[in-house]
C-alpha cells in the first residue's frame, strides 16, 4: 500500500510539470519563475532516486518495481527541461533589456 500511496504523489506531483515546461517554453521569460525552487525539486528528486538505489530491499525487487523509479526519473527530467528553459528565458530577459536599455 505503501508504495502504492508513493506513486499517486509522484504522479501527481509529474502531471504538473509537462505543463509548467510548455508554459516556460511560450512564455519567454523568468518573471514568475524561481530558481531556488527549481533546484530545490531537482535536488529532491535526486534525493528520492539515491533512497531507491539504496534500498536494498527495493533493488531486490527492482524487477517487479521498476515504476517506482521510473516515475521519478521521469519527475527529474522534466524538472531539468524546466531549469534549461529558465537558463534560456533569463538570457532573454537580458537581451530583451540591454535592447530595451539602448533605445
Amino acid at each position: 500500500m505503501a508504495e502504492i500511496l508513493e506513486i499517486i504523489m509522484i504522479v501527481s506531483f509529474g502531471a504538473s510539470w509537462p505543463m509548467n515546461v510548455m508554459k516556460s517554453y511560450k512564455a519567454r521569460t523568468t518573471k514568475g519563475k524561481s530558481l531556488p525552487f527549481l533546484c530545490l525539486i531537482l535536488f529532491g528528486y535526486v534525493a528520492g532516486i539515491a533512497s531507491k538505489l539504496v534500498n536494498e530491499a527495493y533493488m531486490a525487487a527492482f524487477a517487479q518495481k521498476w515504476y517506482v523509479l521510473f516515475f521519478y526519473v521521469l519527475n527529474f527530467i522534466m524538472v531539468s527541461a524546466d531549469l534549461v528553459l529558465y537558463i534560456r528565458n533569463y538570457k532573454l530577459d537580458k537581451a530583451a533589456e540591454k535592447e530595451t536599455g539602448n533605445k
